[in-house]
């Protein structure tokens, strides 16, 4: 990988692996502090042994296994936070609140048909938090973008 046009970007990414259409592991990287050809690498095998909402991908799995790359732009501070000025389909979420974290994809919402509230929602709750609580003060909504490429 290190030969491929644009692996030594310093860009953060996602490894997504799915078997017959259901998710099989999503694991990915916020930051840009690595090169974008150790990141992938780290994250496809983080995504197919350390995700832990699943046992880790076996050599039989392989073959039926497909795979998605989502390269990120640096996450972006929403603030206010108005669900108007997110674009479903082109932003992705990152909420923090103290310890709490978490991330969906920009591809996570569309497939999933829903609007910026419930995209927010959905986050807070991935995150440990209320659906509500992207509304709370303390609490930080970024957006970003993906490239994704896929098999």
């Amino acid at each position: 990988m290190p030969d491929a046009p644009g692996a030594g970007l310093r860009r953060g990414a996602f490894v997504t692996i799915a078997a017959d259409g259901a998710l099989r592991g999503c694991i990915g990287r916020l930051t840009g502090d690595r090169s974008l050809g150790d990141v992938v690498r780290a994250m496809a095998v983080a995504a197919a042994r350390d995700d832990p909402r699943f046992p880790p991908v076996t050599a039989a799995e392989l073959p039926g296994l497909r795979y998605e790359i989502s390269v990120l732009s640096e996450a972006a501070l929403l603030d206010p936070v108005v669900p108007e000025r997110i674009v479903v389909g082109r932003d992705g979420l990152w909420v923090r609140r103290g310890e709490a974290s978490g991330v969906l994809l920009p591809q996570v919402a569309a497939e999933q048909r829903w609007t910026a509230i419930q995209f927010l929602a959905a986050v807070c709750r991935k995150a440990g938090l209320a659906p509500a609580g992207w509304r709370e003060p303390r609490t930080r909504i970024y957006t970003f973008q993906a490239d994704i490429f896929g098999e």
